[in-house]
Order: C-alpha cells, then sequence, then structure tokens
C-alpha cells in the first residue's frame, strides 16, 4: 500500500508498505480521508523520536472486523492500551504505560490506504455527516478535553491564544458554555471566521494583565504562553493545549506567588464531538483550506506547513 513514511526526520511517499494484519481484538481500517495536524509537522520537526507512518485525523470504513461495523464509515480514538495497567483500571486509560498511539507512538498511522485499530477505539459516523467534516473528530474531542479537565461557566472570563487550526475548534467548542469568551491571534481572515460565530476576538495588545479566569494556549509557542501566562488572574487556570517543538522557558515563581493551576490537555472525548459536527453546531467547513490524493501528499504537507493555512486533507480513495 502507499503511506507517508517518517524517518530521521525526512518524509517520503513509499509504495511498498505491507496492508496491516489485524491482532486479535483489532479491526482493518480502510482509510477514506486523512486531516494533517500541527502534531504531525511537530513530529517532522522532531519533537519526538517517532518512526513510521504519520496521521492520526481519518475516517475510514471497516474492511475487517465485527460484522455490525464491515462496511461502515469510522473515525477512531489513537491510544491503544492494555486495559490493565494502573492507569486503565483507575478510569485514566489515554495515560496506559504500555499504550501505543496511532501515528505517533509505536503504531503506524493514517497517512496511508489502511490501518489497524482496537475495535474498542472504533466509533460509527453517523449517515448525516459528510467526511469532509468527520474528519474534524480528533481535534474537536481534544477541543472538549478541556471541559473535561476544568469548570467553565458563564460568570468566567476565558480567553483563548491562537487562531489556529486547534484554536479555532477549541474557541467554537468553549463559546457553547456561554463563558465570557475572548479569542487573540494574529489573522485578520482566521479571526473573522470566529467573529462570524458571534465569538469576541482581537490581537494581543488587546489583552490586559490580569484579566482572565481561564486561558488556553493554542500556539505552541513561547510568545504565546507568556501572553495567556500575562492574562491570567491569580489563582487562575491555565491551560495547554500544544505540544512544543522545543524547551519552554518560563517564571516558575511568578506561577507560585500567584498560586496559577497549569493543566496539559490532549485527546477527548469522541462521542460528543461527532454529536457536535453532525449536529452543526461547531462548523469546521471553513477551517479546510486543500484537498489532496495520497500520492501527492509530500506537497500536501508543505502547504499545511505554510503560514496561515489551517486543514489540508488527504483524500485516499482519489490517487
Amino acid at each position: 500500500m502507499q503511506a507517508l513514511w517518517l524517518e530521521n526526520n525526512q518524509l517520503q511517499l513509499r509504495r511498498d508498505i505491507p496492508i496491516p494484519q489485524p491482532p486479535p481484538g483489532e479491526a482493518l481500517v480502510r482509510v477514506v480521508q486523512a486531516g494533517i495536524c500541527n502534531t504531525d509537522l511537530e513530529l517532522i520537526r522532531g519533537y519526538y523520536p517517532y518512526k513510521g507512518i504519520l496521521g492520526h485525523e481519518f475516517v475510514g470504513v471497516v474492511e475487517q472486523g465485527p460484522t455490525e461495523l464491515q462496511g461502515q464509515r469510522v473515525v477512531g480514538e489513537i491510544n491503544a492500551v492494555c486495559g490493565q495497567c494502573h492507569y486503565c483500571q483507575n478510569g485514566q486509560s489515554t495515560h496506559c504505560e504500555n499504550r501505543t498511539v496511532l501515528g505517533i507512538v509505536n503504531r503506524h498511522g493514517a497517512f496511508a490506504d489502511y490501518l489497524s485499530l482496537p475495535i474498542e477505539n472504533l466509533h460509527r459516523v453517523p449517515d448525516n455527516l459528510p467526511t469532509d467534516l468527520a474528519t474534524f473528530t480528533e481535534p474537536v474531542a481534544a477541543a472538549l478535553e478541556i471541559q473535561q479537565q476544568v469548570t467553565v461557566s458563564s460568570t468566567e472570563r476565558v480567553l483563548v491564544v491562537g487562531d489556529g487550526k486547534l484554536g479555532q475548534l477549541v474557541a467554537q467548542t468553549l463559546a457553547l458554555t456561554g463563558c465570557d469568551l475572548f479569542v487573540v491571534g494574529r489573522h485578520q481572515h482566521k479571526l473573522a471566521n470566529l467573529s462570524a460565530r458571534g465569538i469576541k476576538v482581537g490581537l494581543a495588545d488587546a489583552i490586559a494583565k490580569r484579566s482572565f479566569d481561564i486561558a488556553v494556549e493554542c500556539t505552541g509557542n513561547p510568545a504565546g504562553f507568556e501572553l495567556a501566562r500575562r492574562a491570567l488572574r491569580p489563582r487562575g487556570i491555565l491551560v495547554l493545549k500544544s505540544t512544543y517543538a522545543g524547551q519552554l522557558t518560563f517564571d516558575a515563581s511568578s506561577l507560585v506567588v500567584d498560586e496559577i493551576t497549569l493543566i496539559g490537555s490532549r485527546c477527548g472525548p469522541f462521542a460528543p464531538a461527532l454529536e457536535l459536527l453532525a449536529s452543526g453546531r461547531v462548523d469546521v467547513e471553513p477551517l479546510i483550506q486543500g484537498h489532496y490524493p495520497l500520492g501527492e501528499g509530500l506537497k500536501a504537507v508543505e502547504q499545511a506547513k505554510s503560514k496561515g493555512v489551517l486543514k489540508v486533507l488527504l483524500d485516499m480513495s482519489d490517487q
């Protein structure tokens, strides 16, 4: 099969990869579409030593698996877990000591014609949800994870730093809580997507120090972290939604003095993400800025790297 293969920080299109042979408990999924994520780009830059097929946002069709799923469109949670370790036994399976992670840690990913995932990871895509939109299930779920970790109410002032792919989804999901939300970014055309949905937006110089209860950092760069930190009131909550390619330096003493709660946030719940997408309460269509066949995957990745580009999709059935 064809696949985008990463090795030694070099990405290549290979046509000699064997089709996966799913072990017991897993399904063979023919990938229909996959989305290029910032995490994929950071893996290419070397933030984590990964060798194999990239990609973790996908829609596919089950070709081998339970009868009730065969021929059905599915999306898949990316953490394949053991079910036996301390974290699995205590309801924290995304931190399984023995986990593999689709396209990220010790498991080939979705930038390929086929992939294999545990059956329990798969979620059927509603019939009324187009594939283009369903491909956003994983990042919408990641955005929703914030609300699993932090109580967000209408009384809170919440800042989202970053107007990129993730920032757009975080903002839309937080807006549903009724909180006093503000999104800061650098790109007027991206901020316009959110403004059109009634979300308050602006540039960095609009943010007063110590004026927010919760700040969500979605840029993955030190400047974004510093802006989010500066904006928090004492006893505020700082949520980090992005991985960082390099080392992050910050004033730890100020976190202690202001009693700031620092929370890392990554994978989230798929079922409510699918529901939000199917109902149209989260609108991802304006974020799509490119479609490429897998055979032009290297060109697709280059577009995804381009400044200001939002979501680029790979269409596996269009070779």
